[in-house]
């Protein structure tokens, strides 16, 4: 195992994608992009995968690998929805916001267990309609809330108090971080830890071991089975039902459906994307730099051109659609694009 730790930036990477208007480019956004397979080998990159950064949402499917593997996702009658959502940074919509409640009752737990913090849904067309109704955000608006939710009932299957489970000591994120240890083939230390969004410890990693961890769950290869099993049938259940890992519109929801059952994908903030082709056994993870989501987007999805280049010519053609979005002004008027550079 190798420490990570939050020291360290990369440098002068390549530029990943451009954004044009009027025939010029406007803007640029650098960053770095790693392919690897179960084995750790380096398919294709670019820029230094071995700088830190802090995944964020990107590597749900790791933090929510106790859920399953505890027991607690059967005890509690879990299907695929109420996997993907405790992989999710969902939208705040109302299918979103009822599964997560039901997940805490089927534990004996309610909103007011969660520890995620309350923020207006992510979708803009709920919190336009919830404040015309005068309807003010709970908690399970969170897009971390089937997460959390995930959370407390693995903590409740295994007996363990709630309170305080976002705390980087407490029973919950203690195995979670060994848990990411083991996934990530790296040390990761509480005392370095950031704090994400919804409260929990973030690890800064290196883009190379988010995407092997994802190889090594879907090649079933560096951790035991009853792991990769896990990770597997996590990852079938967002791939399964995308929405509830997302929601309407989301890049997420529309990468996975332009091949269904063979894709998976995982935004995080700041412009990280993780993913995973399970029948290739490979994993890929990606960082912009300057935290743009618009590239993210672009990037994460002319890496997966890329990847079925060779394999399959027209799902890559597919994948290198969704890298290029077209720019229009408010009276609709095409302006320029956001593309990945090749």
């Amino acid at each position: 195992m190798i420490a990570a730790s939050a020291g360290g930036e990369a440098l002068d990477n390549p530029v990943l994608v451009e954004v044009t208007r009027g025939g010029r480019v406007e803007s640029r956004h650098r960053g770095t992009v790693a392919v690897v397979d179960a084995s750790g080998a380096t398919v294709f990159g670019s820029g230094d995968p071995e700088a830190p950064v802090y995944p964020r949402s990107a590597i749900k499917v790791f933090q929510a690998l106790p859920l399953v593997e505890t027991g607690a996702a059967n005890r509690f009658g879990f299907g695929n929805r109420e996997l993907a959502l405790a992989c999710a940074s969902h939208s705040g919509e109302e299918g979103h916001v009822a599964l997560a409640a039901d997940i805490l009752v089927r534990a004996g737990l309610g909103e007011p267990n969660l520890e995620c913090g309350c923020h207006w849904p992510s979708s803009g067309t709920v919190a336009r309609q919830m404040a015309r109704n005068g309807v003010e955000p709970t908690q399970l608006h969170n897009n971390c809330s089937g997460k959390h939710s995930g959370f407390l009932c693995t903590a409740v299957h295994e007996g363990e108090a709630t309170e305080s489970y976002v705390q980087p000591r407490h029973v919950v994120q203690d195995r979670i971080r060994r848990t990411m240890e083991d996934v990530m083939a790296l040390r990761l230390d509480p005392d370095e830890a950031g704090v994400d969004g919804c409260s929990i410890p973030t690890y800064a990693v290196p883009v190379r071991a988010m995407a092997h961890g994802f190889a090594r769950l879907v090649g079933e290869t560096g951790v035991e089975r009853s792991r990769a099993q896990a990770g597997r049938r996590l990852i079938e259940a967002c791939m399964a039902e995308p929405w509830y890992m997302a929601g309407t519109g989301r890049a997420d929801v529309s990468l996975m459906e332009a091949a269904p059952g063979r894709v998976f994908v995982k935004a995080g903030a700041e412009g990280v994307y993780c993913g995973a082709v399970p029948e290739l056994g490979l994993g890929f993870a990606l960082k912009i730099d300057d935290g743009a989501g618009r590239a993210s987007e672009a990037a994460a999805a002319a890496t997966l051109s890329r990847i079925f280049r060779d394999r399959d010519a027209a799902l890559a053609e597919r994948f290198a659609e969704h890298s290029r979005e077209t720019l229009r002004n408010w009276r609709k008027i095409e302006v320029g694009d956001v593309h990945a550079v090749a």
